[in-house]
């Protein structure tokens, strides 16, 4: 057997007429004539296949199915206004689910103040936040995997478009008891003869080169020690004396008291940090994000 169709418009009709029990106030609150609002619901009782108010003289009151159908009309209405409302909001990027990555060294810079902007103006959109490096956020973004990358020295990825956020210098990263930590600005070329824990050039190819270029322009080629594919743990590995790093400046706010950080000379190279996201992607939640980003970011 066929399930009836049931119009909002008659719904609506219905639980109006059964709060007021008058047709004259009824339609006066639907803002229709009297007659349009019978026939509303006549269609709906012929829908339901009995009456649901009974009529007469200057008195209208619910019948037995017309009691039993108002709750849930009354709940049918305000699921589609709450699902209509819902829309809304997604539709202009006020609610719904935003996927972001980050860098791990962006936990000690710009991702706290960001995502807190963010989340207080729009308080109803459900963040997702995954940590990865700067590589796996590109596939992750072709991939659909996240909305949002935020990452150090983006590649200029076809497909990706990308807007600097933060811009910062290099430092050296020391065991605390190295001799070369008592200096308060370290020339590179000091650190020729120690062994460097990096990272992968698979982790951040262009940060990598940003580094080894750092060393090669002072006369000398990085001799590899360890490798390590977060921040924390270079720095927990050169707090062990397992070799020396250059790192972004915003890296001397991982707190290890066995580790020294120093500014460097000459200290002319710097590293962005970006927000990226798939250049044809319409997705309002993403559009909202970047303009906060946007905001906060000193290159707008």
């Amino acid at each position: 057997m066929d399930r009836p169709e049931l119009g909002l418009q008659q719904l609506h009709a219905f639980a109006v007429l059964a709060e007021e029990l008058h047709f004259g106030r009824a339609a006066e609150r639907l803002g229709i004539a009297q007659p349009p609002l019978s026939q509303q619901i006549r269609r709906l009782e012929t829908k339901v296949g009995h009456p649901l108010f009974t009529r007469g003289p200057g008195r209208v009151a619910l019948t037995a199915a017309g009691q039993e159908l108002l709750p849930a009309a009354r709940r049918a209405l305000d699921e589609i206004a709450a699902g209509l409302d819902a829309a809304r909001r997604t539709g202009s990027g006020e609610a719904g689910r935003i996927r972001i990555g980050f860098s791990a060294s962006l936990a000690l810079t710009v991702l706290p103040g960001l995502l807190r902007a963010y989340h207080d103006r729009y308080p109803q959109v459900n963040m997702e936040i995954r940590e990865m490096t700067t590589a796996p956020q590109v596939i992750a973004l072709h991939e659909h995997v996240i909305d949002i990358g935020l990452l150090r020295e983006p590649p200029d990825e076809p497909g990706l478009a990308t807007e600097t956020i933060l811009s910062e210098e290099f430092i050296a990263i020391l065991p605390a008891a190295h001799p070369l930590a008592a200096q308060r600005v370290l020339p590179i070329e000091a650190l020729a003869d120690e062994p460097f824990v990096l990272l992968p050039r698979g982790a951040g190819p262009t940060v990598h080169d940003q580094i080894l270029g750092l060393c090669r322009n002072a006369g000398f080629e990085p001799r590899l020690g360890q490798q390590a594919v977060e921040w924390q743990t270079v720095c927990a590995l050169v707090e062990a004396g397992l070799g020396v790093s250059l790192a972004p400046a915003s890296i001397r706010r991982i707190r290890l008291k066995g580790v020294a950080y120093r500014r460097i000379e000459p200290n002319n190279m710097r590293t962005t940090v970006a927000a990226s996201s798939r250049r044809d992607d319409q997705n309002p939640l993403v559009a909202r994000f970047l303009e906060v980003a946007r905001s906060s970011s000193p290159y707008r």
